[in-house]
């Protein structure tokens, strides 16, 4: 009979002081002996292990929003009052150095008021989203060591500044798997081009299969989306016949040579888009939605992707990530106050809409 571990036997990924162990940073950084730990188990659990849940999971996908450039925290979700006390000011105690010779503190000028039944804070920039504070969880914990954008994108998404490791995206698909195997367990949604582009959502060393399958939804139809996606040069049942050819020539190669990744990683890939062929064209046409849907979104690259967002996790896909645009748009160096509310309101109902959309359709249940 399975004896149950002594609690001062069981063995922790996370430091033993509380609060080092749940700083997202913390979190980000050991999230690949985490999601490692869960894809172990998947593969060898019989259903003995439940009984160490503290909790019984919820969470099953996951919707990453992403605005590429860094939008300053203190205008949105994180008031400073200490920045109102000292305006103007440079005290002695706080560390003020910049790459470019400053005045003294500067508070934000956006309004912040208490949203929901916790009171949460949430700035003047963002009123919509603040009528959804109650589906709102804010964590103020992060922080970094390095102070440029190229690293940061990488630490945020690859848990370290080294282009080397897995993005969490492909984490989560090795370690959890997918629930349609008709479409990818990750997809990118991005119109345009993020700085470091197709790094933030490498597999790295896990197989390819679970890299980030890249979308530029700027183009307006589904057909466009995924270029080549149809193979017209050939019906279904004879790319039916020349996928399992393949298939067993590789299955064959396998047989004889061993593990190898990267062909069992282009095996998987070639199924998936043979399969992508017949479902992946409903799950991208906004079309098929409302007219009261697609107005309570509203309009904009970022509305879309919001709503794209929701119609593939309801298909199943375990990680989408939206990014706002090219480049890195909200790296507001000059005009910064304009820009924070055009940004702003380009968010404000997308976020807003996607987070109603998701509750009253029980996705968040």
């Amino acid at each position: 009979m399975k004896q149950p571990v002594p609690d001062s036997e069981q063995v922790s990924w996370f430091s033993a002081d509380p609060v080092a162990a749940l700083t997202r940073r913390r979190l980000i950084g050991c999230l690949g002996a985490g999601v490692g730990s869960v894809g172990l188990a998947t593969a060898l659990a019989d259903g003995g292990d439940s009984a160490l849940r503290h909790f019984a999971p919820r969470a099953r996908r996951v919707i990453h929003l992403f605005m590429n450039g860094g939008p300053y925290q203190g205008d949105f979700f994180d008031p400073k009052p200490l920045l109102q006390k000292y305006a103007g000011q440079r005290p002695p105690e706080a560390d003020l150095r910049t790459e470019r010779r400053t005045a003294g503190l500067l508070p934000s000028p956006f309004r912040f008021r208490p949203c929901g039944s916790s009171g949460i804070p949430i700035s003047s920039l963002l009123p919509l989203t603040g009528q959804q504070a109650d589906e709102l969880c804010v964590l103020r914990s992060t922080w970094t060591d390095n102070p440029n954008h190229g690293p940061a994108l990488l630490l945020m998404n690859n848990g370290t500044i080294l282009p080397t490791r897995p993005s969490m995206g492909s984490w989560l698909s090795w370690g959890l798997g997918s629930e349609n195997r008709n479409l990818p367990s990750y997809v990118v949604l991005c119109p345009g081009k993020p700085v470091r582009f197709s790094i933030l959502w490498t597999s790295a060393f896990l197989p390819g299969s679970h890299q980030g399958t890249y979308i530029n939804h700027s183009v307006p139809t589904p057909e466009k989306l995924i270029p080549f996606l149809r193979n017209e040069a050939a019906g279904r049942e004879m790319q039916a016949a020349q996928v399992e050819l393949i298939s067993r020539l590789n299955r064959h190669q396998l047989s004889r040579t061993g593990p190898d990744g990267q062909l069992e990683g282009r095996l998987q890939a070639m199924e998936t888009a043979f399969r992508m062929q017949f479902t992946a064209t409903d799950a991208f046409d906004l079309q098929q939605e409302t007219k009261a849907t697609r107005e309570l979104y509203g309009e904009g690259h970022f509305a879309s992707g919001c709503l794209l967002a929701r119609r593939l996790s309801e298909r199943g896909v375990r990680f989408i990530q939206v990014y706002y645009g090219d480049g890195q748009p909200w790296d507001t160096h000059s005009d910064h106050n304009r820009q924070a509310e055009t940004l702003a309101r380009s968010i404000d109902r997308p976020i807003a809409a996607l987070l109603q959309d998701l509750r009253q359709r029980g996705l968040l249940d």
